[in-house]
């Protein structure tokens, strides 16, 4: 199935709810890591709430919003394996998770595009990235960073 641009409008406010309760769900697992730095349990999941959050974005075309969620899962993964994770690197992931919400809230509900660069996007990331330890972060691309790409095959 395709998503047309009709289409995309119609799902859009249903993956905004169900991305704001992911984002709620992500504030309540960095809540806990600020409390227990390296919660194994409250860890992954944050991991497994950012790749549901980037599978749905990624299922109606938020190409900007799926990368910078997949970015952030990625750096934590490697983060939990490498290191303790400190209160910087909480507080570089908060800017991470606080930017997502952002933009959410500014995406165009009718075409899908969220009229920024992806400059805060890759300045969050690379200091997320060097908070971790995460020496050979490679930044996002900025090819289509922030529109909505018709037409991708929805996901069941």
């Amino acid at each position: 199935m395709q998503i047309d641009h009709k289409e995309w409008a119609q799902r859009f406010p249903e993956f905004l709810v169900e991305a704001q309760l992911l984002l709620a769900k992500t504030e309540e697992c960095l809540s806990h890591l600020q409390l227990i730095s390296n919660d194994r349990d409250a860890i992954d999941c944050m991991l497994s709430t950012l790749l549901k959050l980037a599978s749905k974005a990624d299922a109606i075309a938020l190409a900007a919003i799926s990368e910078f969620s997949l970015h952030i899962h990625e750096l934590l993964n490697h983060a939990q394996n490498h290191m303790q994770l400190h209160d910087e690197a909480l507080a570089a992931l908060k800017d991470c998770l606080t930017l997502i919400a952002w933009q959410l809230e500014l995406i165009d509900q009718k075409t899908g595009q969220l009229s920024l660069d992806d400059s805060e996007q890759i300045s969050l990331i690379e200091t997320f990235a060097f908070q971790v330890g995460h020496s050979q972060f490679q930044p996002m691309p900025t090819s289509f960073p922030f529109t909505l790409v018709p037409p991708l095959k929805a996901q069941a």
